[in-house]
């Protein structure tokens, strides 16, 4: 079946087919502003309760189902539910097992009007603890009670109704709702349309990944699926409008009818034209992965893959040898242009798969330190890029695990690539063993995609330009091998519906990926010093990790850099900074205080107070520091200076382990003496863990408390004065406000942030 949208259709999927509607209530105009503020912060992307999407018409429309997205023992995979990819309209999504929970049952109100009118009648004790009982979280059990069960429901959990255990509805939402309700919930939402001038930039973006040719259908090809995930922009386009690549089977000038395979790599089985059509719904922060074209974009482009006289003799196939391996099925394109694209923006595909489009995942997160930076190789010193022959010795290498999903061959898959990936470290350990030593040089420095912090919030993770916090533990130095690989796992092979099997062996082999990355920076430290800082990365069963699954590292070449022998990667960190201050290392005074200024110059005099009272937090052991023992991943601190000015900033626990080396035990493998905290300027989480609003004069009383809080009864006063419970008065106007402080800072990445993780402090 496929499926024609954009235009007509997606006007009739997001009408729903609703009948007439009241004169005096509209969707768009009434409901979908009460949805943004009050349901979308729980029910967006895969991670929604029951895979309910109030973030537009066509997903309240869709309705709920039993089935789960995330299923990490299931033997089969599932069939895919994308919101507007798999199904459109009511009728086809409850051929796939969804339900209504807008439609009356005979007497019987809404299933959605039952779940409001049981949350509204139990409000919460303002600003108080929520009762026990009431589960929180990812490890919730998901009823998704269908509306002959509500009773039964309502019955065993009389105090969980909707908004779940959070400040609910006004009065006014909650009639305006049960009113629509009332009246058969009437949806007449419609499709996002680009402005003229989008649109004239949408036929010229199309036209360059659709021209004639071998070579520029190949370039088309690997272009999709390195934009596959973005939110595209224009420079000059629209405040909130956001584009998706898609494939089509029609070509531009003609409604997109869609191809829906699982992965953007799969056979079309057909000929493909590559379309942009608009994002549509609510855009969330955490599914919000932004990527701008522009002329100056379309031209970088032309620059690097259509100069020079390459040729393509044979257009490849489709099929689980070419996903496998990107580097063999694109090897036509210069390595040379496909890396510096994936320089160019490096924020953006470090994104894809740390951050990452899939909304949650312990068992992917903790293949990685809680912080860490990553770094680049220049080009002209990558051998992949550099050296024909060694690029042919390595492609064979460098295929990826995951397109064989049978359970019963796990293992064996798994050694095969692993053994692979093996060979490929001792070929490139000792190619680069024959090459001038590591220098500055080695590091790419093309812009301010260079530099990346990246942390990680247990199940989820961000990142950001610039070098935030501390000298973290481990460093990463991705080469155009590493990267490529990495990308082509985590985000274009990756199959969140997939089962056990595909999920092992992805989660197996991107312990293999980080590890790499490490190797790879090692090489820039003294050759005497990397045995040591490889013990240290992985102590205890991570030894027994290295001599089972990992390469023997490089310990003799030794490096170009003039480093500190006490403390080399201190001393690197410090020269880096120094070296590329201008480039957007970011000063961090907050976290690296090198004087007896801790704070950021040329703000808000009561901010740079506040910034200097924070400073005393950071960067000591939770040993000397007790309340880091109570502090949840991620807090935001909401600091009010007497001005009205407020500044947003991310309080980020960062876990200690012994090692990262393993898929299950992580907790047996925390250090927290070791923890530690960063505090930076910004909303560095899709997912806010819990919040504290504080006058500005009243910070340097807060981090006293902080320093002396040593339990559990000592934190719960510091909450109990500054904290925003999820059952405070003012807890959604608290909340969206860190949503309202990005659209100031950076208006492109502003989308509703998530609260299923905010914690019950």
């Amino acid at each position: 079946m496929s499926y024609r949208v954009v235009t007509s259709l997606l006007m009739l999927f997001l009408s729903g087919g609703a009948a007439a509607q009241g004169p005096d209530i509209s969707y768009v105009r009434d409901i979908q502003p009460i949805f943004t503020e009050k349901c979308v912060a729980c029910h967006a992307c895969y991670d929604s309760a029951c895979q309910l999407n109030l973030g537009s018409g066509e997903g309240a429309s869709r309705g709920a189902t039993k089935a789960p997205v995330y299923d990490g023992e299931r033997s089969k995979a599932a069939a895919p539910t994308r919101l507007f990819y798999d199904a459109f309209g009511k009728r086809a999504w409850q051929q796939k097992g969804f339900y209504s929970v807008l439609d009356a049952q005979g007497s019987q109100a809404a299933l959605m009007a039952r779940m409001l009118e049981l949350g509204h009648r139990m409000p919460l004790q303002p600003n108080a603890k929520l009762p026990e009982e009431i589960v929180l979280g990812l490890n919730r059990e998901t009823l998704c009670a269908m509306p002959a069960e509500f009773e039964g429901y309502a019955s065993s959990h009389p105090k969980e109704g909707m908004p779940l255990a959070v400040t609910g509805l006004t009065d006014q939402q909650y009639q305006t709702l049960q009113r629509w309700l009332a009246s058969g919930a009437p949806i007449d939402q419609q499709g996002l349309v680009p402005s003229a001038r989008e649109a004239l930039e949408v036929v010229q973006w199309e036209n360059l990944l659709n021209a004639p040719g071998a070579r520029e259908s190949l370039v088309g090809r690997w272009l999709f699926e390195h934009w596959f995930l973005a939110h595209i922009y224009f420079k000059d386009g629209e405040p909130g409008h956001f584009f998706q690549w898609v494939r089509s089977r029609t070509p531009t000038g003609q409604p997109i009818d869609l191809i829906n395979t699982r992965r953007p790599n799969d056979d079309p089985g057909t000929q493909v034209y590559y379309r942009l059509w608009p994002v549509q719904g609510v855009i969330v922060h955490k599914t919000h992965i932004t990527y701008p074209l522009s002329a100056a974009k379309m031209a970088r482009i032309k620059s690097l893959f259509y100069n020079g006289n390459w040729q393509v003799h044979a257009l490849p196939g489709y099929g689980p040898e070419r996903r496998a391996n990107p580097f063999a099925t694109f090897e036509a394109i210069p390595a040379q242009a496909r890396y510096q694209f994936m320089l160019d923006n490096a924020e953006y595909f470090v994104r894809t798969f740390i951050r990452g489009p899939v909304c949650r995942g312990q068992i992917a997160t903790d293949v990685i330190r809680d912080n860490f930076w990553a770094l680049f190789q220049a080009p002209e010193h990558d051998l992949y890029i550099t050296d024909p022959k060694y690029r042919g010795q390595a492609t064979p290498l460098l295929a990826m695990p995951g397109q064989n999903d049978d359970v019963g061959s796990v293992l064996s898959l798994w050694h095969d690539y692993r053994n692979k990936r093996n060979e490929y470290e001792a070929l490139r350990r000792d190619s680069y063993a024959d090459l001038p030593a590591p220098s500055w040089s080695t590091l790419w420095a093309g812009n301010d995609n260079a530099l990346l912090s990246i942390f990680r919030h247990f199940d989820s993770a961000s990142v950001t330009k610039g070098l935030i916090g501390d000298v973290p533990q481990t460093i990463w130095l991705f080469d155009y091998p590493l990267l490529e690989r990495t990308y082509y796992q985590l985000a274009v092979n990756f199959d969140v519906f997939g089962n056990v099997s595909h999920q092992a062996q992805t989660r197996l082999y991107f312990d293999l990926i980080r590890n790499g990355a490490e190797q790879n920076f090692l090489r820039l430290m003294p050759a005497n010093s990397r045995d040591g800082y490889l013990d240290d990365w992985y102590q205890n069963s991570g030894k027994f990790k290295m001599w089972l699954d990992y390469e023997d590292i490089d310990n003799d070449k030794p490096t170009a850099l003039n480093l500190d022998e006490k403390d080399p990667k201190r001393d690197f960190v410090q020269q880096l900074l120094t070296r590329y201050g201008e480039l957007n290392a970011r000063p961090d005074p907050i976290n690296r205080c090198d004087g007896a200024y801790c704070s950021r110059p040329n703000i808000d005099p009561a901010l740079q107070n506040a910034e200097q009272a924070l400073s005393r937090l950071t960067s000591r052991p939770a040993a000397g520091l007790k309340v880091i023992d109570q502090l949840p991943e991620a807090t935001m601190l909401r600091i009010e200076a007497p001005s009205g000015k407020r500044e947003v900033y991310s309080l980020l626990r960062n876990r200690a382990h012994s090692n990262v080396a393993f898929l299950l035990g992580e907790s047996l493998r925390y250090q927290p003496g070791l923890d530690t905290l960063t505090i930076y300027p910004g909303v560095l989480s899709s997912y806010p863990n819990f919040m504290f609003n504080i006058p500005a004069g009243q910070v340097p009383a807060f981090v006293d408390e902080m320093e002396n809080a040593k339990d559990a009864a000592s934190f719960e006063k510091i909450v109990e004065r500054w904290g925003i419970r999820r059952s405070h008065p003012q807890f959604w106007q608290y909340f969206h406000d860190l949503s309202r402080y990005i659209h100031d800072t950076d208006p492109v990445e502003e989308g509703v942030l998530d609260m299923n993780r905010y914690e019950n402090l």
